[in-house]
């Protein structure tokens, strides 16, 4: 028998106990939220990244790699609106790494946590008999009546997401094949965005003291499972507009020179690190407008919440159901 990742998460989260009442939120969120006292939450998150899975020495240098490792989970925290505070890095090494690329790679984590008032605090190091794996605990703080949970979607609610969709994965696409094109600004912008992404924390942090925001969560698997995610822990549905979601020009080139699908890497691709998130109609205008005035940037509205269940994708006069159709680990 084979399971999906969906599979193995829900046989996971059938086995787990009740929990304490220190456990605000345990499995299903972006992160578990626990109580610190009356006024303010923990958030804790854990994520691994595995050789030939997640990366590949041959095109992603040590010191992207560790900002890449650090930064793909400081975005858990940005995904429910918290502060990260405090990293815990453990490391399975093979004997062959080599001193410089070592400290490279701890220069780039370490340089992702300062650039967000974090910590490292503690880990483990041990030996890999083949490839290297990275797995990181990182513990964010919040005020207990800002967190934003995936749970807290409407029928008629907007969906948004933070950024372009879909570059992270036209970049690995371009790893993959060797053509990264360095003098080409447009292409290596997405190669970036594959090597070395960006956490939204400051955004997450605007959002959620805002008070417009009824649920959010990152872009880490592809739009398609994670608003899937979402619609399932609101317990509805969501519809979303192909013409609407935002894909740099340069990726439909990408896409067309590489024989790749700018649409299916857009809804599919995973790692963009995005904030996907839901807000009243009434905030239509107000929302875009307080981010544009604080930061500077765009948000992009997508779609809508709708009664029901599953994430359907309406492009042109065609509807086709896409719920669960990003990236799973554990996919032939």
């Amino acid at each position: 028998m084979t399971f999906s990742e969906l599979d193995i998460i829900s046989r996971i989260s059938a086995m787990v106990p009740g929990q304490g009442s220190e456990v605000i939120k345990g499995l299903g969120d972006d992160c578990a939220v626990i109580r610190m006292d009356n006024d303010r939450l923990w958030l804790a998150t854990a994520d691994t990244l595995v050789e030939n899975v997640h990366f590949d020495y041959s095109w992603h240098p040590p010191g992207l790699l560790g900002r890449k490792t650090a930064s793909v989970n400081l975005s858990d925290i940005a995904g429910m609106g918290g502060r990260p505070s405090f990293a815990l890095l453990s490391l399975a090494l093979p004997v062959s790494v080599q001193e410089e690329w070592l400290t490279l790679f701890m220069q780039g984590f370490l340089a992702v946590l300062h650039e967000h008032d974090a910590l490292l605090v503690g880990g483990d190091t041990v030996k890999s008999n083949h490839d290297a794996v990275f797995s990181v605990t990182v513990l964010g703080q919040i005020a207990a009546d800002r967190v934003l949970y995936r749970s807290g979607a409407k029928p008629g609610d907007l969906v948004w997401v933070s950024g372009e969709l879909g570059v992270a994965a036209a970049g690995l696409e371009l790893c993959r094949q060797g053509r990264p094109h360095p003098e080409d600004e447009a292409w290596q912008k997405l190669v970036l965005a594959h090597l070395d992404p960006t956490p939204e924390v400051e955004l997450g942090l605007l959002l959620a003291e805002s008070g417009m925001v009824s649920a959010m969560m990152d872009t880490s698997d592809g739009l398609a499972t994670d608003l899937a995610h979402l619609c399932e822990q609101s317990g509805i549905g969501s519809e979303i507009i192909a013409a609407k979601l935002p894909m740099p020009v340069a990726m439909a080139k990408v896409a067309a020179c590489l024989g790749g699908s700018a649409l299916n890497w857009a809804l599919s691709g995973g790692e963009d690190y995005r904030l996907l998130f839901t807000s009243s109609p009434d905030n239509s205008a107000t929302l875009p407008s307080l981010v544009k005035e604080r930061m500077g940037r765009e948000i992009y509205c997508i779609g809508t919440i709708v009664d029901g269940s599953g994430v359907v994708l309406i492009d042109g006069n065609q509807r086709r159901d896409i719920t669960y159709k990003g990236y799973d680990h554990f996919a032939k």
